[in-house]
Formats: C-alpha cells, sequence, structure tokens
C-alpha cells in the first residue's frame, strides 16, 4: 500500500471464506481500504485478486485468532503499517457438535470457545486504547441467533455466541462515554461453509453477499444490536418466550450438529 491511501480502513478476521469475504468484498466496493485477517493468507490474497480488488487496496494479515498472540500481533502489525482501522469486524468462528459425555469433545468446546469469544476479545484488543485517544472507532462482534436459545447438539456454538452477545455488550457500556461503538451482528442461517454440513432445516437462509449488504446497512446506522435477517430474531424471541417444557417438546429427536470425530470414549 502507499504511504497516504484514500479511504477508510476496516480490519476483517475470518476473511479466507464466507461472511468475512463477503463483507471485503462490500466494504471494497463503498471504497474502504481492507485489512483481511486469515490462516490461509496465500488463498485470501488470491481470492481478493481474482475478486477485482487491486493489490493496493487490500493486505491479507495471517494469524490464528485462537491463538492470543497471533491474533494481537496482527492488530499491531496492521496499526504499525497501515494506520488505525476506522472498523474491526470480528468475524471468525467455528461450529462443531458437541455431545458432553465423551472426553474428547471437552476439548472441541474449548477450541469454539477459544476461537469464538477469547480470539473476538484478543481481535479487540491492540485496537481499544488507540481508539479510545482518537475519540473514535467501531467494534462490531459477529454473534449468532444461536446465542440466543440453546440447540441440543450445539452447546459448544451456542454458548460461545451467548457469551459473544454479553461480552459485546459488557464491552459497549465500558466504551460507550470514549466515542468508541461497539456493535453486535446475530446472523442467522447463512450459506456458508460453516452451516454446509447442517443436518436440519434452515429458514430465511440468507446468502453471504445479501447477508453482508444488511451488516453493512446495520454498521453504517450504528445499530447496537440486530439480527439479520429480522425474520430470526422474531423466530429467536418467540423461542425465548417458550416455557421449558414446550421448548424441549418443540426440539425433540431435531437433528443435531455434526460432531468433529465419531463416537469415543
Amino acid at each position: 500500500m502507499s504511504s497516504a491511501p484514500a479511504g477508510p480502513l476496516v480490519f476483517i478476521t475470518g476473511a479466507s471464506s464466507g461472511i468475512g469475504q463477503a463483507l471485503a468484498a462490500r466494504y471494497h466496493r463503498a471504497g474502504w481500504r481492507l485489512a483481511l485477517v486469515a490462516r490461509r493468507a496465500d488463498e485470501t490474497r488470491a481470492w481478493a485478486l481474482a475478486a477485482g480488488i487491486p493489490a493496493g487496496r487490500f493486505e491479507v494479515l495471517q494469524a490464528d485468532v485462537a491463538d492470543i498472540d497471533s491474533i494481537t500481533a496482527a492488530g499491531r502489525d496492521c496499526i504499525a503499517r497501515l494506520g488505525l482501522p476506522d472498523l474491526v469486524i470480528a468475524n471468525a468462528g467455528i461450529s462443531i457438535g458437541v455431545d458432553t459425555s465423551l472426553r474428547a469433545d471437552l476439548d472441541v468446546m474449548a477450541r469454539v470457545h477459544a476461537t469464538n469469544v477469547i480470539g473476538m476479545a484478543a481481535t479487540f484488543q491492540p485496537f481499544i486504547a488507540a481508539m479510545v485517544a482518537r475519540g473514535s472507532g467501531s467494534l462490531v462482534g459477529i454473534a449468532s441467533v444461536t446465542g440466543i436459545r440453546g440447540l441440543p447438539g450445539h452447546g459448544a456454538y451456542c454458548s460461545s455466541k451467548a457469551a459473544v452477545i454479553s461480552y459485546c455488550e459488557s464491552l459497549r457500556g465500558e466504551l460507550r462515554p470514549s466515542g468508541v461503538r461497539v456493535l453486535t451482528i446475530c446472523p442467522g442461517y447463512v450459506a456458508t461453509p460453516l452451516t454446509r454440513s447442517n443436518r436440519y432445516r434452515m429458514p430465511f437462509l440468507l446468502q453471504p453477499s445479501e447477508f453482508a449488504a444488511r451488516a453493512f446497512d446495520t454498521i453504517a446506522a450504528g445499530t447496537s444490536y440486530r439480527v439479520i435477517p429480522w425474520q430470526m430474531g422474531v423466530v429467536a424471541k418467540l423461542l425465548r418466550l417458550l416455557p421449558n417444557p414446550l421448548f424441549d417438546r418443540l426440539l425433540a429427536g431435531r437433528p443435531r450438529k455434526q460432531r468433529a470425530t465419531p463416537p469415543g470414549p
């Protein structure tokens, strides 16, 4: 990139596929510079060039959000080489089914939480002090509608996204006086590699580009919390209101999220 590039800067994790790529494409069309964070840096760079994003408008930073030192180093590198972002989108996440009766799945659950929750906090950490000093900036946490109510077999993902919702709410309160905004976006079902193996019906399924367009508008409006699409927000609120016996009966027999490993001890 040039020493004085034009346009605001957005830092996006999980940029190697799905929602992350769709958000990158949407922000590029709006004239933003892109700092794209991914474990698969070469693939992400190839995608960006194939998508018609000029080399001078993006930078790929290789990092693993589940590794605190890795992702915080990527944030510091972004500031040093590209400048302080105007917007940080903590999008990286994984979804794996678990069975708590199996010892191996406790390690899976730890990995999901390390990526989805701690990884989000570590994504934000390098930017907070500098944004507060500047008096502006936006931190966006990509949660999930599944964080509103737990689904059988989905304990790791649902609990991690519930934690993300609460974490972002806490951080929003902490940073409110500083001028730094914290926004929470809860996707419903989006057609990405994350949902490809789901063995159950996914109502109101969105394509990544449609989700990205709605998320872009939500962030531009400064909305502190939104479920996309809104229909899934209504569904989630109704499920939240159901008494436990009715909720349990409704979900009885529902196919579970696929586990990472075959059944074992």
